[in-house]
């Protein structure tokens, strides 16, 4: 639940938010750069999941959130659906990795548009959460978007669908178990290591791993761990200090910053395509101003808190 910060505190969470986003924004550029130097997506997923580890370890410990890590594998529930988050995040990063660096920014930046719009109709479905009139209107104009872009692109968008639905499901998964943001990204790294650590010791063994093939490729992927990690730790911090109505709004910023990417990269936008993701941002348009509308009166509440500067 989000709190009402004071004015300073507030404006530093709203900052902090925005640069979650816009480093979840520029990430294709940083994969698109690995992929230059000649490494594979499997092998960038690998070495995402090993860096993470100590990036994660280190927040945890910041957090004194050792023993909820530790209660976390003890607990045999918690530890199957932390382990099953790890698989959908997973899932989400290999898809994101390889479209990223085959041509399919756009594709991505598609699918994190209607994440939002996803998640709103599992928590109706899944949760009993209430929608109201806007909230149905943005997910038709997302699911009238995502058919547009089907005939656009001769078929579903699957890359799009997969990165919604898999993040989606993350999402649905992480709220059924009682574990911290950062005690449970370790907790997801830690099972998702092993074989991430095997796959990146087999390919330095047979010559073809690039973690030691020279400085840049080394920095690059060791920088995998802070990509990782800084952005979900701002952003569990900056969601407990603003209105969920800033974060409506923030979270576009990612998949916007990855659409200018895709569209500077040149790839292929046509008339049909743009119509489809005018809808998609009417949906998201709607979406986050029935996110502002529903917390008017936290609001409020927020700006009787804050001291007369």
């Amino acid at each position: 639940m989000t709190t009402a910060a004071p004015g300073g505190e507030s404006r530093l969470a709203l900052t902090a938010g925005i640069v979650c986003y816009l480093i979840w924004g520029i990430i294709p550029l940083v994969f698109q750069v690995m992929g230059r130097l000649g490494m594979s997506p499997l092998e960038i997923l690998a070495n995402r999941t090993v860096w993470a580890v100590p990036m994660a370890l280190i927040f945890v410990l910041a957090a004194r959130q050792g023993p909820e890590v530790l209660a976390a594998f003890r607990n045999p529930r918690s530890l199957a659906w932390l382990a099953l988050s790890a698989v959908l995040i997973c899932a989400n990063w290999s898809i994101y990795i390889w479209a990223v660096n085959s041509g399919r920014v756009l594709e991505t930046a598609l699918g994190y548009y209607i994440n939002p719009l996803i998640g709103m109709a599992a928590g109706a479905l899944i949760f009993n959460e209430k929608i109201d009139r806007l909230g149905y209107v943005a997910i038709a104009l997302a699911a009238i978007g995502v058919v547009v872009q089907a005939v656009a692109v001769g078929g579903l968008p699957a890359v799009s669908l997969a990165l919604a639905l898999s993040f989606g499901g993350y999402g649905i998964v992480r709220k059924r178990v009682a574990v911290s943001a950062q005690a449970g990204l370790l907790v997801e790294c830690l099972l998702l290591a092993g074989p991430g650590l095997a796959y990146v010791l087999f390919l330095q063994k047979m010559g073809a791993g690039h973690l030691t093939a020279s400085l840049p490729s080394t920095l690059w992927l060791l920088s995998c761990g802070p990509f990782t990690a800084v952005p979900l730790v701002l952003f569990s911090w900056a969601a407990r200090r603003i209105p969920l109505s800033s974060l409506g709004f923030l979270q576009f910023l990612g998949p916007t910053t990855g659409f200018a990417i895709g569209f500077m990269e040149g790839e292929a936008f046509t008339p049909l395509r743009g119509l489809s993701f005018l809808f998609i941002w009417g949906g998201a348009v709607v979406f986050a101003y029935a996110a502002w509308k529903r917390s008017r009166p936290e609001l409020r509440a927020t700006e009787l808190v804050e001291p007369a500067e």
